[in-house]
């Protein structure tokens, strides 16, 4: 399989175009300097961590004891680098270049005759971000326990033995934030408010002693160069954390002193993935999920074809008409058959599947009285053909989830979370082309 992959990525120098940009992006003179990791070494290496579900320690250490991999990764005989200069390389990349290489892997599909388009469904779902379950109490101690900890670091890269005004109130945050974590329900009604009031002033002065701390330390210096660039980006964490600890702060005043209900669109759930959404779909045992809903479309051979990051929890109806445009300039025409279940669903979305030439529009209806002739559809051999066409979506989210990494995004910052989706899409195509490719018909027809 991986010789497969491999003998169709050598095909694909646009592929390799596209990384190598992104790898030398900003630097003045690329071709000077210590040797990194090459386009195809970066690209490889990440559809093999992907395939694999390898971290970065797993994979670096498995390249280097194996010929196999040393070979399919481009390294051969040159030694390999430390786990983190595969990071490095990794993070380089934008969203936007992997989304292009994915575009570019599905067009290689349809050039080989491996996809023709003619069928189509969609799913969302959510990708998890990597974060505890939010609760006002815990995101307060975050706070002061994260903030305490930046003000330690810039004392000491400042030679100081602390930075005067600053106090140390973790202990009495922690104390606090446990006391709220042990109350019983009728706890909770009594004296939750009163323990919560002392948290949320110990926060808030954690926050500004660690203001007034910048400022007193703002024309101060390091010995050398290498020290006032630490101190610079320690200065960054703290104002950073702070301005998120005042959202936080003001977030529990208001949901707990002042009883107000806070808007989605207003709360933070993480100070450490602040981009975070809340996503409710009525599913019973996941009522509530942390991260972001994510749209993709897939074809009959298992490629995906589009996939895009959600901002918020948009409803499903809104991505009919922009899928079938995007398959229009992937394919050059519309499916014959569009699947997907009941929440893509309205009146509009099956006009616009009709007016795009979908002969098959197998979208159940949602709510309401059905018509006799509706009933009649939705009973028929086609559409209930078509609705088991469109199920095996839930067993492809299902080989993303568990064998491709994508369940939850251990990567930080919104831009490697759309990184992180579509390095798994990215495995999952390469995967599926390898299987194809390796089909005995397409060995005799090559023959």
């Amino acid at each position: 399989m991986l010789q497969t992959i491999s003998d169709f990525l050598d095909d694909q120098k646009d592929m390799i175009e596209q990384v190598r940009r992104d790898l030398t992006r900003g630097l003045k003179k690329a071709e000077t300097g210590r040797n990194g990791l090459t386009p195809q070494q970066v690209l490889r290496s990440l559809v093999l961590m992907r395939v694999k579900n390898w971290n970065y320690r797993e994979l670096r250490e498995r390249i280097a004891d194996g010929c196999t991999l040393r070979q399919f990764t481009d390294f051969y005989c040159l030694p390999v680098p430390k786990h983190d200069a595969f990071q490095r390389g990794f993070v380089r990349l934008t969203p936007q270049t992997l989304k292009a290489v994915n575009d570019l892997v599905v067009q290689a599909a349809v050039e080989l005759g491996l996809e023709d388009g003619a069928k189509l469904r969609v799913d969302t779902t959510v990708v998890q971000t990597d974060i505890h379950h939010p609760t006002d109490n815990t995101l307060l101690w975050d706070v002061v326990r994260v903030v305490t900890r930046l003000v330690r670091r810039l004392a000491k890269a400042l030679e100081l033995r602390r930075i005067k005004g600053f106090r140390d109130r973790t202990r009495s945050a922690r104390r606090r934030m446990y006391e709220i974590q042990r109350m019983t329900t009728r706890q909770r009604h009594e004296q939750q408010t009163r323990t919560y009031r002392v948290l949320i002033d110990i926060a808030e002065e954690v926050v500004g002693n660690a203001r007034a701390g910048l400022e007193k330390t703002r024309t101060m210096r390091g010995k050398d160069m290498f020290a006032d660039m630490a101190i610079e980006e320690l200065r960054r964490q703290i104002a950073h954390f702070c301005r998120l600890g005042d959202r936080v702060i003001d977030q529990a005043r208001r949901r707990v002193l002042r009883g107000e209900q806070v808007a989605t669109d207003e709360k933070i759930y993480s100070i450490f993935e602040p981009h975070t959404d809340l996503i409710k779909r009525g599913k019973v045992r996941t009522p509530v999920e942390f991260g972001h809903k994510v749209f993709l479309a897939e074809s009959a051979q298992g490629l995906i074809t589009q996939y895009e990051v959600l901002k918020g929890n948009p409803p499903d109806e809104m991505h009919v008409a922009s899928s079938l445009q995007r398959h229009r300039q992937a394919f050059g025409q519309a499916p014959q058959l569009y699947g997907s279940d009941r929440g893509f669903f309205s009146e509009q979305n099956l006009t616009s599947c009709k007016h795009a030439g979908v002969k098959v529009v197998c979208i159940p209806q949602r709510g309401g009285e059905r018509t006799a002739r509706r009933e009649a559809y939705e009973k028929s051999a086609v559409f209930k053909d078509g609705q088991r066409f469109r199920a095996g979506i839930e067993g492809r989210i299902s080989v993303l989830f568990r064998g491709r990494g994508m369940k939850r995004c251990l990567a930080e910052g919104a831009d490697r979370f759309e990184l992180w989706v579509g390095a798994a899409v990215l495995a999952n195509n390469l995967m599926r082309i390898a299987a194809l490719l390796a089909r005995p018909s397409r060995k005799r027809k090559a023959a």
